[in-house]
């Protein structure tokens, strides 16, 4: 079983970036160019994209037999992760108003860092972890 654990940690990595890059683009074309959200495949890639990221941790999770009750760092992932997917939703859709949806954006883009951070560090301080 284990030796499914370096491809699916690539496989998670890659998800990680384009994730982040296709949320990038998506919350600058809300902010100059809102029509551009409504195109097909930009509906549908980033939800491609993020069910195999949730699906390559899952089941690096069962492999590695990680707890995220025993292993603070995952369940500190796992609250960004929530914390992200709403602020998300704010940014990209649900915001009332541009504004509101701007730094709902630098707040998820934020929240995002954090959990990178988390995974790197194996650490619920994210990037306080290095001070």
């Amino acid at each position: 079983m284990t030796t499914w654990v370096p491809m699916l940690k690539s496989l998670h990595v890659a998800c990680v970036a384009a994730s982040l890059a296709l949320f990038t683009v998506r919350g600058a074309w809300m902010l100059r160019a809102p029509e551009r959200l409504r195109v097909r495949w930009v509906r549908v890639v980033p939800h491609v994209v993020d069910t195999l990221l949730l699906a390559s941790a899952v089941a690096l999770a069962f492999l590695l037999r990680i707890d995220p009750l025993t292993h603070g760092w995952l369940a500190a992932k796992i609250a960004g992760l929530c914390a992200y997917i709403v602020l998300g939703t704010v940014a990209l859709k649900r915001g009332p108003t541009r504004g509101i949806r701007a730094a709902a954006l630098a707040a998820a883009l934020a929240v995002y860092a954090y959990i990178v951070t988390v995974a790197i560090t194996k650490s619920p301080a994210g990037p306080l972890a290095w001070l």
